[in-house]
């Protein structure tokens, strides 16, 4: 970027005046889009020009072309988990998935994963033991890594989610259409216009755009009256996403991308053994989370300093995981492999058919399968954690005092919110798993997410994490990175 100095108001611009084409006019002489310190912006003034206008309009368009590719994206991973591990031994003269099979995916995973953080530029995308942190827009020469090393990630059966590559993505879209299509843009439009491109392509995912809108509330950091005016380019740009996805899901017959568990069985109203219940959850996912996070941070520096021989070993390590559980439980070692939002339903529907004993296992291999994952390899740490702690509600569920739901239910909130530090999401995104008893549940989510917040700040030297900003993963800072204004 072009140097910078002081001006005599004290903001910080550019040596040479960048042109603002179709993004100025006469009456946005006091909009400084170019700014990096977010207190100079007035936001009144801001959401009065027509270079927010225009923004907000071009925000909203490229929304539609992000929602199908990121349809697109989640519709390959979907396919692909099935094909490699239900189809493919198969049609290679297996009766079905050989007890060995996860080796040889996840070994290639890791080879396939190492390669795009050593050989293309940028490092594969988000790093997921180190929760969200605050970065810049993402550059479009970052996307070929961030695309290979999260296909890699997810299709072959690492323990993580599809949502920081989304978002990673479709930032880095919006970047790229706002550099091919607004010629001279300032910083600042590219940021909004990014922010916007991972609301549309993170909102559907997560069921509701005003669960994404609390997620990168939560992420970027952002407050007071300048919220509303970065946040509503991304919620008109998630509003459109979201309708394209509901074509997209009745034009392909693919079936709609829903996180919510059908079939739950029904809750009134929360009693007193309940409350107290949500408070020994919260506690122990605490304890459980920060165990996870210091393991993946632990191994991180280890993998990354020999990547291409370490993350194929790393990937085997998680495959003798799912293998170790398949063989103990006698249940499938699918159900340790991926993010788990897929699989979840079928385990809340088949609680019968778990003991305390298997739910135990469960919780162990995929939580060590979780931390090995997020150590090297490229995804989105939101799922297994949620996942993970619905597995050890269930199992807690078997003493007097929880009924199954509400145990699934705390869990999962104090779960994520242990991971990721975000209680507002935690407690929204939750609900949307649990939508037909969401509203009764509620008050023991939010004693679950609370206790776990302020137990795992505890238990974290430097607190909660910070978060990741709205449009990019957690990367080295570049020479491109554009700070929200």
């Amino acid at each position: 970027m072009p140097a910078r100095r002081e001006g005599s108001t004290g903001d910080t611009r550019d040596d040479t005046e960048v042109g603002r084409g179709a993004m100025s006019d006469a009456d946005d002489s006091a909009i400084d889009l170019n700014t990096t310190d977010p207190s100079a912006i007035d936001p009144v003034e801001l959401l009065k020009s027509r270079s927010y206008i225009g923004l907000l309009l071009f925000g909203a368009l490229i929304g539609i072309p992000i929602a199908i590719i990121s349809f697109s994206f989640l519709v390959f991973v979907s396919k692909s988990e099935n094909y490699v591990f239900q189809t493919l031994p198969i049609q290679l003269g297996f009766s079905s998935e050989p007890w060995w099979w996860p080796a040889i995916p996840l070994t290639l995973s890791g080879l396939l994963v190492a390669a795009a953080i050593t050989y293309l530029p940028g490092t594969g995308g988000h790093r997921p033991a180190e929760g969200f942190h605050a970065s810049g827009a993402v550059q479009p020469i970052e996307l070929p890594g961030i695309l290979l090393a999260a296909l890699a990630s997810l299709c072959l059966g690492a323990v993580l989610g599809p949502e920081a590559p989304l978002i990673a993505i479709g930032s880095g879209l919006g970047v790229w259409a706002v550099h091919l299509l607004m010629k001279g843009a300032p910083a600042g439009a590219s940021v909004l216009v990014g922010a916007a491109g991972s609301f549309a392509a993170v909102s559907a995912l997560l069921g509701s755009p005003l669960v994404g809108a609390f997620l990168m509330l939560e992420l970027t950091g952002i407050g007071g009256a300048l919220l509303g005016v970065v946040l509503v380019p991304g919620l008109l740009a998630s509003g459109i996403g979201a309708l394209v996805f509901v074509g997209l899901n009745q034009w392909g017959g693919f079936g709609e991308f829903s996180l919510a568990i059908p079939n739950i069985p029904s809750f009134e109203s929360p009693t007193v053994s309940e409350f107290a219940w949500a408070i020994a959850i919260g506690l122990v996912a605490s304890l459980v989370g920060t165990g996870i996070k210091k393991a993946a941070i632990g191994l991180q520096p280890i993998v990354a300093r020999r990547a291409l021989i370490f993350t194929p070993l790393l990937g085997l390590a998680i495959a003798a995981m799912a293998i170790a559980f398949g063989q103990l439980s006698g249940k499938s070692s699918s159900f340790v492999l991926f993010s788990g939002e897929s699989s979840l339903a079928t385990l809340v529907e088949q609680t019968g058919q778990w003991s305390v004993g298997a739910l135990v296992l469960l919780s162990l291999f995929k939580g060590m399968a979780y931390a090995a994952s997020m150590s090297g390899f490229r995804g989105g740490p939101v799922f297994p954690g949620m996942f993970i702690g619905a597995a050890g509600g269930m199992a807690l569920s078997h003493f007097a005092g929880l009924p199954m739901i509400a145990g699934v239910a705390m869990g999962m909130g104090a779960m994520l919110v242990a991971m990721l530090g975000m209680p507002l999401t935690s407690v929204l995104l939750t609900s949307v798993f649990l939508q037909s008893d969401a509203v009764a549940l509620m008050p023991l989510i939010i004693v679950a997410v609370v206790v776990a917040y302020v137990a795992s700040a505890r238990l974290t030297p430097d607190g909660p994490a910070e978060p990741m900003s709205a449009v990019g993963p957690n990367q080295t800072d570049g020479p491109n990175r554009a700070a929200l204004p």
